[in-house]
């Protein structure tokens, strides 16, 4: 048996079926699977930008809008994901964010002006970010807690994953359909997983909670958290930033053909999936705060490099920054993890997380894709590399507490 916690405070048995992850890996995968889907529909639309720059007649600055609109609208969703779970459940939830997310991207082939093309994009952003939060809710409540971790790591490889389907399944549609053939096929595939998932899903019959505003206020005061949202901002930048702009960078400024650019992306991101776990190891052993000046000082290193290093010496920082990128994650979540309490860190997730995206995953690369347009495309990109190099400097002014945080 394993205890709920009910949005009141109380607590019921709620039965989880086995006792080995084995015996609980269908929901798991049935929620990895809607997180591939989830992720790689927003992220699809850099290895497509290139191809969709010239047939929708758009600049670099404005293609970096359309990225910015897709991180704000997944901004607005992730901070007011409370409110939508707490009417409705988050099982609903999920299906909401599956099923409109699907709408989104089945309506974006159909754009054919720059302004209908940026309205469908935002939607992109606000149906997906409901997804994340009703996820871990309902791992966590359908799968052992001495499963947890296992079960988590599986979900997040789906990022992962989502970084590699990207611009392999852009190439292969590109190569025998429009562009436009990638949103639909992703947009289709997103409302079949929720229509699938309300009648066989399991979990998630329960209600959310609404944020707490005077939690917001309280963990903004601490200096600490506010560090920890600009590290947050500084990852983003070295791994989804970076990669939302590579695709155009490679083919517009460094004369890559697009499907051999893609398909370089793609292999590039293999890496990741070893590395985090090894991050993790390395984060166990040496700590939070060391892990992240390694990681901020090695990805802000190959960040810079990648805008200096012309064709074909590019293809080294091409596989190195991604595979040194993802080793923030785990010590960034782990160093969340000293801020407090289990009810604070809950906060300073949904809190960090949705910062983080909207400066590393939407203004920094708009700031990138301006300098493209003045021409310094690579300028642009070594300069996001030094603003990683600072998270080097912030890592080293974070204090954490020596002992882990009481669970409640």
């Amino acid at each position: 048996m394993a205890l709920k916690i009910k949005p009141d405070g109380s607590q019921k048995n709620m039965t989880v079926r086995g006792d080995t992850l084995s015996s609980q890996l269908s929901p798991l995968l049935f929620l990895a699977f809607i997180f591939l889907l989830n992720f790689t529909g927003r992220v699809v639309f850099a290895p497509l930008m290139p191809t969709l720059e010239r047939e929708v007649a758009i600049t670099h600055s404005r293609a970096g809008t359309l990225f910015f609109l897709i991180t704000l609208g997944y901004f607005i969703s992730v901070l007011s994901s409370g409110f939508v779970s707490s009417r409705l459940t988050h099982r609903k939830t999920i299906v909401l964010s599956a099923a409109s997310l699907g709408l989104a991207l089945l309506f974006v082939p159909l754009c054919t002006q720059l302004w209908s093309t940026a309205i469908a994009l935002f939607f992109v952003g606000l149906a997906s970010g409901l997804y994340l939060p009703s996820a871990i809710a309902i791992l966590t409540s359908v799968i052992n807690s001495k499963h947890w971790g296992k079960a988590l790591a599986i979900h997040e490889l789906a990022p992962t994953l989502g970084f590699i389907l990207a611009p392999l399944l852009s190439e292969v549609f590109l190569r025998f359909f429009s562009w436009r053939g990638v949103p639909a096929f992703l947009g289709a595939w997103s409302i079949i997983l929720g229509v699938a998932f309300a009648r066989f899903g399991r979990g998630g019959e329960f209600h959310g909670e609404p944020p707490g505003f005077g939690s917001f206020k309280a963990l903004l005061k601490r200096p600490s958290f506010l560090i920890m949202i600009a590290l947050f901002g500084l990852g983003l930048v070295g791994n989804y930033g970076i990669f939302t702009m590579l695709p155009l960078y490679l083919v517009t400024d460094r004369g890559l053909e697009q499907n051999w650019a893609n398909t370089l992306i793609a292999l590039s991101r293999i890496s990741g999936i070893g590395m985090t776990f090894l991050a993790g190891l390395v984060t166990d052993r040496l700590g939070p705060r060391k892990t992240l000046i390694g990681a901020f000082l090695l990805t802000g290193s190959a960040t810079v490099l990648l805008g200096l290093f012309p064709y074909p010496w590019i293809v080294i920082p091409i596989f190195i920054q991604p595979m040194l990128a993802v080793c923030f994650f785990p010590a960034g979540f782990a160093a969340l993890s000293f801020i407090g309490s289990a009810k604070v860190r809950s906060v300073a997730v949904s809190l960090a997380v949705p910062l983080g995206f909207l400066f590393g995953g939407g203004a920094v690369p708009f700031g990138i894709s301006l300098m493209g347009e003045m021409g310094f495309f690579g300028l642009g990109v070594s300069l996001a590399g030094g603003l990683v190099l600072l998270g080097t400097f912030l890592a080293w002014h974070l204090k954490l507490a020596s002992h882990q945080p009481q669970s409640s």
